[in-house]
């Protein structure tokens, strides 16, 4: 996975209907830039700098896996949809929407174009306010002092008022704890992992995850599939019952959401592809007792990828001992997945076609596949 960066912005505005722009700003930037983690009050403050109307002004917090610069020109982008036309001349104007970076994990920037910290953040009540509610512990890198220090600090007497109005977070739509228990699966390589670890972020969830590179067999396996195929399934399969059974026994469903990358059905789902006829009857039976005993999750999502993307993203991560799968191995996988799901009336499943989606790497695909699984 790629690494998050944290980034506190600060939101203003004092032309029209402030609150409408602010909230539209706040779901730009979740819609094409990251998770929003937190969101200050309202405050409404007299202009800085200039006469004119009064500002309302927030603080978010927010994680993103782009970097800050990258930050700062989607952010310009979002003003200029927004209506806020910057100018080259000097001196403060009315806007319909100010964004500006106050905070980032990268720490210190100094460029012509950014500056991080903000370089008059201690000065502005209007950013040390909304932002002390939200961050009032984070220091500031260059005057090694708390955000709630710098407010008790700063020279600026303006009067803020902390007003009613409240934001609504974007993510709040997609409502997946109320799922309580999330299984994605998909095949090799389909990214059923990396979705589990972006949901599990963004949403707050316990995360329970495969041990495959554990397993001694697996690299033997893809050597010689006949001799190490039933060893390898009985492997699995134990490991996944006892993960399932000591990691969901820790948590309530009720009150927990859970989200996991694998279904412990899976193990007969390979087995039906790797297994003789013989094993396969006698694994079936050891399956059927441990199966039974297992929670069954609220939502079976599975992941379906073409082969040949497939195959494409197996070569991409570089695991060694994958690069001699098969394209027909993956094909009878599909194909046992797909039965598997067809026989299912127990469990609630939907199959998304990711096939030309980039979940990892596009924000506006991983919002799709979010809105395919809340969906009905």
């Amino acid at each position: 996975m790629k690494t998050s960066n944290l980034i506190h912005i600060s939101l203003g505005s004092n032309v029209g209907n402030r609150l409408e722009h602010i909230q539209k700003a706040v779901d730009a930037i979740y819609n094409t830039i990251g998770d929003v983690v937190n969101i200050s009050s309202v405050y409404q403050t007299p202009a800085w700098g200039f006469s004119s109307d009064d500002f309302y002004n927030i603080c978010i917090a927010l994680h993103t896996f782009y970097s800050s610069s990258e930050v700062l020109e989607k952010l310009l982008s979002i003003e200029n949809s927004l209506g806020r036309n910057r100018t080259n001349g000097s001196g403060y104007e009315a806007r319909t929407i100010d964004l500006d970076i106050v905070f980032s994990s990268e720490g210190v920037i100094d460029t012509e174009k950014l500056k991080i910290p903000h370089p008059s953040m201690q000065d502005r009540k209007f950013v040390l306010i909304p932002l002390s509610e939200i961050a009032g512990n984070i220091e500031h890198p260059v005057f090694k002092n708390t955000v709630s220090c710098l407010l008790e600090e700063t020279i600026d007497e303006s009067e803020v008022v902390k007003l009613e109005y409240r934001l609504e977070n974007p993510k709040e739509k997609y409502a997946l704890s109320e799922i309580q228990y999330l299984t994605i699966e998909g095949n090799i390589g389909a990214g059923k992992t990396s979705l589990a670890n972006l949901i599990a972020q963004e949403f707050n969830a316990k995360l329970v995850l495969e041990r495959f590179a554990d397993n001694p067999f697996l690299p033997k396996f893809y050597e010689n599939m006949e001799r190490y195929a039933f060893p390898l399934e009985m492997s699995f399969l134990a490991d996944r019952y006892q993960r399932l059974q000591d990691d969901i026994a820790q948590f309530d469903l009720f009150k927990d959401f859970v989200v996991s990358d694998y279904d412990v059905f899976k193990s007969l789902i390979f087995a039906q592809v790797t297994l003789q006829e013989d094993e396969y009857v006698l694994y079936k039976k050891v399956f059927d007792i441990m199966y039974k005993d297992l929670p069954k999750p609220g939502l079976y999502v599975y992941l379906y990828q073409n082969t040949e993307r497939l195959l494409e993203n197996i070569k991409k991560r570089g695991r060694a001992y994958e690069q001699k799968i098969p394209a027909e191995y993956l094909n009878k996988i599909n194909k046992g997945y797909l039965q598997f799901i067809k026989s299912q009336v127990s469990h609630t499943v939907k199959i998304i076609d990711i096939s030309d989606k980039d979940f990892v790497n596009s924000r506006t695909d991983y919002l799709w596949v979010l809105n395919q699984i809340i969906n009905e």
